[in-house]
């Protein structure tokens, strides 16, 4: 098991701005755990500039880069660990069953505290260690690497009430050799020259899922006796109206938008858009019409109310 020194930290800004969110709106303080990735990134720095003595230069390392993707907060009242620091491998299962990525460690998010990390976060971090690695992804060497290591990010407010909210964060690395946190740079993801070994170590996890256009007619049968004749009438008549609807393109046509054909099949959907576009035009257009007699109406209710109250003086 290697103990692997992380170059830093990333975190992209949608996952950073609902990470503080959470934190603020959150009326104590919060934890959980958070998920991601490990990968071993080769950085290229390219040069146009060329020196005098050689038409180009570059230079290239590998990093080990942790990424935040998403995070789960813990829950008011039960915890992932105990008082000590000691983690419930349970109750982490049950956290993290609907994370796609990894877990890569945790979150700490405190109100009017130092921006250092406690005695208790460090045993949280270490007991998390101990039972849980982080798997590092190489893209040149498909073996995994697991690394005995977590990495922890720490969210505070300033111990002074200021007029203007704000919230410091910091990211860490716990180094099972050490039995220390140490911190590592924060980097918030973008695109340009500076994250692309980033990108170009990105793996999609799963592939394009696959088009189910069968239809199932028993589906739109609600009543309780499947059988009955009134549940059947009214599965036709619902069958009908979306056929209404998608002016002649059975469901079952979409199989054609998937594979070699799909370039040869797209007309007759574009051509079925722009006339319900045409239909929902129509029906804005009587609905304008029909506020505006409703308004009409009232105003004409209104002079006679008070044509009325005249005559009642």
């Amino acid at each position: 098991m290697d103990d692997l020194s992380l170059e830093k930290i990333e975190i992209s800004g949608a996952t950073l701005a609902s990470l503080i969110q959470r934190a603020s709106s959150s009326p104590s303080d919060v934890d959980g755990l958070i998920f991601g990735q490990i990968h071993r990134i080769v950085s290229s720095n390219l040069s146009d500039d060329p020196p005098a003595d050689s038409l180009a230069s570059s230079s290239s390392s590998d990093q080990i880069v942790a990424t935040v993707t998403s995070f789960v907060c813990s829950g008011k009242t039960v915890s992932f660990y105990d008082p000590l620091g000691r983690v419930d491998s349970r109750r982490i299962d049950s956290l993290r069953v609907d994370s796609p990525d990894r877990l890569i460690g945790w979150f700490s998010a405190r109100r009017k505290t130092a921006n250092r990390p406690s005695m208790r976060e460090l045993a949280v971090a270490s007991s998390l260690s101990s039972q849980f690695h982080l798997p590092v992804e190489d893209l040149k060497n498909p073996k995994l690497t697991n690394m005995a290591s977590c990495v922890f990010f720490l969210l505070t407010t300033p111990s002074s009430d200021q007029c203007i909210h704000t919230h410091e964060y910091r990211g860490y690395q716990f180094r099972s050799s050490k039995q220390r946190l140490e911190p590592r740079s924060v980097g918030i993801v973008n695109i340009g020259p500076a994250f692309r070994g980033h990108y170009g170590s990105f793996r999609p996890k799963s592939g394009f899922p696959p088009l189910i256009c069968e239809l199932d007619s028993s589906a739109m049968i609600v009543d309780r006796d499947e059988g009955s004749l009134g549940a059947k009438k009214q599965a036709v008549k619902d069958q009908k109206e979306i056929d209404a609807l998608a002016e002649g393109l059975q469901v079952g046509d979409l199989k054609r938008l998937v594979g070699a054909e799909a370039a040869n099949n797209t007309g007759g959907i574009e051509d079925m858009y722009e006339k319900m576009l045409a239909k929902v035009q129509s029906l804005a257009s009587d609905v304008e019409k029909s506020s505006d007699r409703v308004f009409q109406q009232e105003k004409h209710n209104r002079k006679l109310r008070n044509r009325i109250a005249r005559m009642g003086r």
